[in-house]
């Protein structure tokens, strides 16, 4: 008999607003805020969210991607069907280039690396995920270090996922024993207090536009 997971978390109301970075007739770029949803949840207390918001004004938007509850930064909105399919298939055929800054706890060793270990679900321990080289889905995520701080102590990173899993960054992150600052999930409690937020901000989002195929490089500069 399977056991039925039930999910009670209510996300704390965002008072932040998105800011729009980019609008034309095909899509829009948005900075989205930490603490906000990118999609309602099935609790109708976790109505807010970014797409809730934008279907006032922009009434056909539609999400192509997604950012954690706790993530911030850049965000790719498809305004109609055509769009929203071009978009969607250039994330399915990871030719949509990303990175992100994040602080992370200690101090890196390594100037430069990768990381490849593979994530599957965690049913006893949901909503975690897990490392898990004979069910997980290949995932990898290169980074390099920006800066090692003193205080607290701690890495300035950037990273580039080549994949796209649910929580990657964040478990790759506790994987090389250095949760990123302020995650709930993957960490310590020390380290889930040592900032007032998830210290991870998406950065920089390169694509194709969805009509003219012309590469456009998007950036939206990190808040921390």
């Amino acid at each position: 008999m399977t056991a039925t997971i039930v999910d009670n978390f209510v996300a704390p109301k965002c008072f932040q607003k998105i800011d729009i970075l980019f609008e034309s007739t095909d899509f829009l770029l948005i900075n989205k805020p930490s603490g906000l949803l990118s999609l309602s949840g099935k609790n109708p207390l976790n109505k807010d969210s970014v797409h809730f918001r934008l279907v006032q004004d922009f009434p056909t938007a539609s999400l192509v991607h997604r950012l954690d509850l706790g993530t911030s930064g850049i965000m790719l909105i498809a305004l109609n069907k055509p769009a929203n399919t071009n978009l969607a298939g250039q994330f399915q055929l990871r030719s949509v280039f990303k990175t992100y800054i994040s602080i992370l706890a200690g101090h890196v060793i390594e100037d430069s690396g990768q990381i490849k270990m593979p994530i599957a679900k965690d049913p006893l321990l949901f909503p975690r995920l897990k490392i898990c080289i004979e069910h997980g889905k290949q995932a990898q995520t290169d980074y390099q270090v920006l800066e090692r701080l003193q205080s607290p102590l701690s890495t300035r990173i950037r990273y580039e996922p080549l994949t796209g899993r649910t929580h990657q960054l964040r478990i790759h992150s506790q994987h090389i024993g250095h949760p990123i600052l302020g995650c709930d999930l993957y960490g310590t409690q020390q380290t889930h207090k040592a900032a007032d937020r998830l210290m991870l901000h998406a950065e920089k989002l390169q694509f194709d536009h969805p009509v003219t195929g012309k590469r456009i490089m998007a950036e939206c500069a990190c808040p921390f």
